[in-house]
């Protein structure tokens, strides 16, 4: 131990006799490559090599090179003086073939709105290659090399089309949401203590929602009928559906599913204890239940069902729903007001529902 003190001491004595001479300018420089490099060597302290970018490089080239070679021999450095005397003249030599090169060389670039036109096709359409692209252009009248749209590819990052033809599960869903439909049973208790069960219905594809029932008996026959109701409701508004998700409820009768299979509706059961295989339907009775049972009193079967019914109207034809990027179901987004005079004198009108339960807004006339 007091070997290794002295040691250090001699060696630190004759380091600070080396500094004596250099001025204050390389003293400067000489902290700030060996901070830079202190970085450098965090950068990769998980990693297996340390590695300089070009960034790197050029800046402990510009810091070390009026330094002179007897100084570098002696400066700590990851690499050899040699190593960074080159990382100098590389530098020097680009700085000066960019000086020098004229200022368009070969073919111009290509236009921004083709590349983010390229760009669009390829996020939108995975199993496309850039030769699909390419012909999907000529169509539309864009002329353009199929080897540049490669190359906007290629910079861009976009990997070849049989690597990401993979499709994410969000996807293959919105893709068949439309012939999806989820049904389920949720109860509430009225004013004497009655226990009454609600029976809906809502589309994945537009969040509409129907409301099939409210009984205090769900018994086979009624229920049967509810599937009866559904089936030509469908068939009025002309959806094409083609599965059912619903629980394992024993509320649900044999003939419930057998109604449906009848008309091409294939009932799919969720698993057991496991609620968010029908998330969007258990989504939908967590919203009613906070904006409607829980903040009214509910007298009979009557007051609920017409309750339901008012907040139904609400639902599908003025509330927006972040899952379908806040439309509404039976309702297109009005064209977004732009004229700075009508934003600056806007009149809104409040319509209430339920007796204020629920308030909807819209413009006065």
């Amino acid at each position: 131990m007091l070997f290794r003190l002295a040691y250090l001491g001699v060696s630190n004595a004759l380091a600070l006799l080396r500094l004596l001479p250099m001025s204050d300018r390389d003293k400067d420089a000489e902290i700030l490559a060996l901070r830079h490099q202190i970085m450098v060597l965090e950068r990769h302290l998980h990693g297996d090599r340390v590695r300089f970018t070009p960034a790197d490089r050029a800046w402990l080239a510009a810091l070390l090179h009026p330094l002179p070679r007897t100084a570098l021999r002696h400066l700590r450095l990851l690499v050899r003086p040699e190593t960074v005397l080159r990382w100098h003249r590389d530098l020097i030599a680009r700085l000066h073939a960019r000086r020098s090169r004229p200022h368009q060389v070969g073919r111009p670039q290509t236009i921004r709105s083709i590349r983010r036109l390229v760009l669009r096709l390829a996020r939108e359409n995975p199993a496309w290659g850039y030769r699909r692209i390419h012909g999907e252009l000529l169509v539309l009248g864009v002329k353009v090399a199929a080897s540049t749209i490669w190359e906007i590819l290629k910079d861009a990052g976009v990997e070849p089309a049989p690597e990401r033809t993979s499709s994410t599960w969000a996807a293959f869903l919105r893709s068949q949401a439309h012939a999806i439909i989820a049904a389920d049973f949720f109860e509430t208790t009225t004013l004497t203590g009655t226990k009454l069960y609600i029976l809906a219905v809502i589309e994945h594809t537009t969040r509409r929602i129907r409301i099939l029932g409210v009984t205090a008996h769900p018994t086979a026959a009624w229920v049967t009928q509810t599937a009866r109701n559904l089936v030509m409701d469908l068939e009025d508004a002309g959806c094409q559906v083609k599965h059912l998700i619903r629980d394992r409820d024993g509320k649900y009768p044999a003939l419930f599913d057998s109604v449906l299979a009848d008309t091409g509706i294939e009932v799919v059961l969720s698993g057991v204890r496991i609620p968010r295989m029908n998330s969007i339907m258990e989504r939908w009775i967590q919203s009613c239940r906070h904006e409607l049972p829980d903040r009214t009193l509910i007298f009979n079967r009557a007051h609920l069902l017409h309750a339901l019914r008012e907040y139904e109207h609400h639902h599908n034809q003025h509330r927006p729903h972040r899952g379908i990027a806040n439309a509404r179901p039976l309702q297109s987004l009005p064209e977004p007001i732009t004229e700075p005079v009508t934003l600056a004198r806007l009149r809104i009108r409040r319509h209430d529902r339920l007796g204020g339960l629920l308030h909807e807004y819209e413009h006065a006339a």
